[in-house]
């Protein structure tokens, strides 16, 4: 289910012109991914540390491939390229990548959207988390209210597409929630 979901990400936003800017490996749902959207004539750019291509982890067939020295500048990269982040089912790094954006854009430092492909309600357990952070009054609603959540590719892209994040001043100018 997560492959197939995989595929057809890769698909759509290769059919909708959108440029797919991941982590540059072959493996995984990503590697899935990349080469859904190259075999649709889609744009990808990867960006991978040289230590993962030297293990032979590099994806062949990409549009673009950026080698860096470290896994903080890839994330650095990958975000200076980007205009949206989509989280895949994952584990920790997907966690770790997603936390970070959501952090970023709360400190202001973008306002793109940032959504997660909650496939079979993978991210269920994640954003009930957030839920009640809000309600222990440890995230304003606001910032929850900046990740984006639903099962199907489509309805996802329809929601990216028309996010308007909420201005940094916004929340700083509040005490508390």
């Amino acid at each position: 289910m997560f492959e197939k979901a995989s595929i057809q990400l890769g698909q759509t936003l290769a059919r909708r012109g959108i440029t797919l800017i991941y982590g540059g490996a072959n493996v995984g749902l990503m590697g899935t991914l990349a080469s859904a959207a190259i075999e649709a004539g889609g744009k990808v750019i990867g960006v991978i540390p040289k230590f993962l291509q030297d293990k032979e982890l590099a994806h062949e067939g990409l549009t673009e491939l950026i080698l860096c020295d470290s896994m903080h500048e890839r994330k650095t990269k990958m975000f200076e390229l980007s205009q949206g982040f989509i989280a895949m089912p994952g584990g920790f790094g997907t966690l770790e990548e997603l936390a970070e954006m959501l952090t970023w854009h709360q400190l202001g430092l973008h306002s793109f959207p940032i959504g997660v492909l909650n496939i079979n309600g993978f991210y269920n357990d994640l954003l009930n988390f957030f839920d009640t952070m809000v309600k222990s009054k440890l995230l304003h609603s606001d910032n929850r209210g900046t990740i984006l959540s639903c099962p199907d590719v489509p309805t996802l892209l329809e929601q990216m597409s028309s996010y308007k994040a909420t201005p940094i001043t916004k929340w700083l100018d509040r005490e508390s929630t």
